[in-house]
């Protein structure tokens, strides 16, 4: 799972531990839309509506043989979807139909670790900090041939797409970004928050140790169906739902990614030194210029910011919303109408 600004650890700390970590960011920007609460439209798609995707593709890209789903116009605007943990590209199944009947090229990969992406070298280190995620979607585009896109995302996705779109501009249309702005720094990691904020990381402290990273192996799929609970409190999914995403965590790298990531953002485990000036830069929490629209679920189980303390963080024109109904952390698979027409409206906006 994700978490807010600073410091870089999962959204299950206090609204108001985050606000007092990032009390100087203020609201500014220059806002293209109203913000506000959000309701799905008249004739907006059903959450569960499909069930797999017209088209799923391997390319090898940078130290990664990458699954991914493909979806509309091979001549559209492009947009990429990002997942986070403890999810996977399913997260975005009913988000890619409709963004590929408005005529979008729509790419949703498997982050490393995850579904049918694997690594192409058995030496690579199993690798799971925030660079090496972010420098994946740049070697995909790559390997897509693929200059300019719109990225969207929520939970580690929306951190990968954050620092992908404050990195290198030039490379993104516009942003989507689930709970704002996610970027964050080992350095930042160190301060401690009050013990009610400290609490809801119980399983990051859990992944610290060998006995969190053998139980999650044993029991990812419990683990995960348990996040997922307390995500997204009043998400009633059924075991198929689940199960489409618990499969991706069948991937041999899983558990070595997903440990890796907890344990570098606590400073307990290295990253590599290829990633040294990058997260150097992410450290000093980079301001993002593109066309930004940030969302925020009304009923999402992992604490978040209040989005005035991240709003600062965006330079370019930018909107918030707040998606009513019930709404959890998993925002694209729950909200899959409101997910598609904040990308749509974005990218708009990035010309």
């Amino acid at each position: 799972m994700s978490q807010p600004t600073t410091p870089d650890r999962r959204r299950f700390l206090g609204t108001a531990a985050v606000a007092l970590a990032a009390a100087p960011f203020a609201m500014s920007g220059a806002l293209f839309a109203h913000s506000g609460d959000a309701k799905p439209a008249a004739g907006a798609i059903r959450p569960g509506a499909h069930s797999s995707f017209a088209a799923l593709k391997q390319i090898e890209a940078g130290v990664l043989n990458v699954g991914y789903a493909e979806a509309g116009p091979a001549d559209g605007p492009i947009v990429i979807l990002l997942h986070g943990w403890p999810y996977d590209i399913y997260a975005f199944v009913d988000v890619v139909p409709v963004l590929a009947s408005a005529g979008f090229r729509v790419i949703a990969p498997w982050l490393r670790g995850y579904g049918t992406t694997r690594f192409l070298a058995s030496d690579t280190p199993r690798n799971g900090q925030q660079g090496a995620l972010a420098t994946d979607v740049i070697a995909l585009m790559d390997a897509l041939k693929i200059d300019k896109a719109v990225v969207a995302g929520f939970d580690w996705g929306a951190r990968t797409a954050g620092i992908v779109a404050a990195i290198w501009p030039q490379r993104v249309k516009a942003l989507v970004s689930v709970s704002g702005y996610l970027i964050g720094s080992q350095e930042a990691n160190k301060k401690p928050l009050p013990p009610s904020a400290e609490l809801q990381w119980w399983y990051q402290y859990y992944f610290a140790t060998e006995r969190g990273r053998l139980g999650y192996e044993k029991y990812r799929r419990e683990f995960s169906k348990l996040i997922w609970q307390l995500a997204s409190p009043k998400w009633n999914f059924d075991d198929a739902t689940f199960e489409r995403s618990a499969a991706s965590f069948d991937n041999p790298d899983h558990v070595a990614i997903v440990i890796h990531n907890y344990r570098w953002r606590l400073g307990l485990a290295p990253g590599e030194a290829k990633y040294d000036e990058l997260e150097k830069r992410l450290a000093e929490f980079p301001t993002i210029a593109v066309p930004a629209i940030t969302l925020e679920g009304d009923a999402n189980g992992a604490p978040h910011p209040d989005p005035k303390v991240y709003a600062r963080k965006f330079s370019g024109k930018y909107a918030h919303r707040l998606i009513t109904g019930g709404i959890g952390h998993n925002l694209p698979q729950e909200a899959p109408q409101a997910f598609a027409d904040a990308v749509i409206e974005v990218a708009r906006e990035g010309g």
